[in-house]
């Protein structure tokens, strides 16, 4: 009876995953999203109580009540601090980590199994438990160099290539292997078990460090994947149901946000995966499409073309995340929608370092999520804006992935802003996007530069257009 009432309780746990993802899928419903599936969790985290009594043997219920409450409770101080203190523009090295932590509990949880196991795994939980050690070795420390990227700590700020980079990758991939081999043949030897978690690490960490900033959104999906995979596993590792359906849910959604990510770039999945593409600036291509063309403008201008506009495009891109200046726009777009002119925000799918990071910016900053328009939903009426304002992005609106079949970015759907009457870019300098490439809506006929951090000049022509 016991054990019908637990399977009962993973049904229910599952069933309320389900819904969470599905809400998740829309702005309006991922905040109840977000609590379907903590209750899931909640549910399933309860109907584990018994099992784990049952394997208290002899222990007081004391001590085991209070394992799973101190486990539980500092799990969620944790959690609290995390999304109370970490800001919106770091969502995603905090999703990394998350992903990270997940991989690092899969590895965990079948190293435990197998130190407690009394004879022999049967053939399928051998064949789970290392695959446990393997995707989750790779994931905790593939995410770790995902957040040191995102975070941009020192020696992680540019992809880090060296001699042979591949070849070492498949001879450590030749070894974890010969390792699964060797620890499903004897599936209670633990110094194997070790041995693959430590190689698995060191290809974690070789296969992401090559992978540039850019190509971020579809590694993070990818990793996210793969700690879906780890728990999948585990939960077979450890005969249970909800984490095995958790798993797979997490698993094949990741794989599905990142084949949709790769096709937004015009890459294949091996490419960004093996960090295949490396991006390198040609300057003297950039002083031929620069010269003498590009305009500058100011604040005081552009008040006065926003003036007679009356439809107006956003196209946000890093540089607003990086300057933190969702809340400038934000008030930009009040601002100017109080004067009657139409503002929408054309997002295109891989922009930021995360999916759905420029969506998570504005909705912190209350822009309301019916002006947040997608790509291939604003690119037929471009030609219709009076101004489409760009405004920290690159790569996803440069026209060389229509024009240059030779561009590293051909083929790559982009933002049409250069339809548009007049074109702002909001922008520090020239340099190029991660692709390393110049881009020519910069030096177009009608579009105007405007060099300044993205915070600063947002106020600033918020101030030019009040004072009028």
């Amino acid at each position: 009876m016991q054990q019908n009432v637990i399977y009962l309780a993973y049904l229910a746990a599952a069933v309320l995953f389900i819904f969470c993802l599905k809400m998740l899928t829309h702005p309006r419903s991922a905040v109840r999203g977000n609590l379907t599936g903590a209750l899931g969790m909640l549910i399933a985290v309860a109907a584990t109580v018994p099992l784990l009594i049952d394997e208290a043997r002899g222990r007081s219920l004391l001590t085991t009540y209070g394992v799973l409450l101190a486990a539980v409770g500092l799990g969620a101080v944790i959690g609290a601090l995390l999304a109370l203190k970490v800001r919106m523009t770091a969502m995603p090295q905090m999703v990394a980590l998350l992903n990270g932590f997940g991989g690092g509990a899969s590895v965990l949880v079948a190293a435990a199994e197998l130190l407690r196991r009394e004879q022999a795994a049967s053939i399928d939980v051998a064949v789970a438990t290392v695959a446990s050690g393997v995707i989750g070795a790779v994931t905790l420390w593939g995410s770790l160099v995902a957040f040191a990227k995102l975070e941009e700590l020192k020696w992680f700020r540019k992809p880090i290539h060296y001699p042979a980079q591949q070849p070492i990758n498949a001879v450590l991939g030749l070894i974890a292997l010969g390792l699964c081999c060797w620890g499903v043949y004897d599936p209670s030897n633990v110094v194997v078990y070790a041995l693959l978690v430590f190689v698995c690490s060191i290809l974690g960490l070789t296969l992401v460090n090559p992978i540039g900033g850019a190509d971020m959104p579809v590694v993070i999906a990818m990793l996210n994947s793969y700690s879906g995979l780890a728990a999948a596993a585990t939960g077979f590792v450890i005969n249970n149901a909800v984490l095995i359906v958790s798993g797979a849910l997490v698993g094949a959604s990741g794989v599905i946000l990142s084949q949709l990510m790769c096709k937004a770039m015009n890459r294949s999945l091996v490419n960004v995966v093996f960090g295949v593409f490396t991006a390198e600036e040609d300057k003297s291509k950039a002083d031929e499409i620069y010269g003498g063309k590009v305009k500058a403008t100011s604040p005081e201008e552009i008040a006065m073309l926003l003036d007679s506009a009356q439809r107006v495009v956003v196209v946000p891109g890093y540089g607003m995340a990086v300057a933190q200046a969702q809340h400038a726009v934000g008030e930009l777009c009040d601002l100017l929608e109080a004067r009657g002119v139409t503002v929408e925000f054309a997002i295109h799918p891989v922009a930021g370092r995360m999916p759905g990071h420029m969506n998570v910016l504005l909705a912190e900053a209350e822009v309301d999520y019916d002006k947040l328009k997608e790509m291939d939903e604003i690119n037929p009426t471009m030609g219709q804006v009076d101004v489409a304002m760009v405004i920290g992005a690159n790569d996803v609106v440069n026209p060389l992935a229509r024009t240059d079949p030779k561009s590293p970015i051909a083929g790559m759907p982009i933002i049409d802003v250069d339809k548009a009457k007049t074109v702002i870019v909001v922008k520090r300098s020239l340099s190029p996007g991660f692709a390393g490439i110049p881009n020519p809506l910069f030096a177009a006929d009608n579009t105007l530069m405007y060099f300044a951090d993205g915070k600063k000049a947002i106020l600033d022509l918020v101030n030019a257009i009040k004072q009028g």
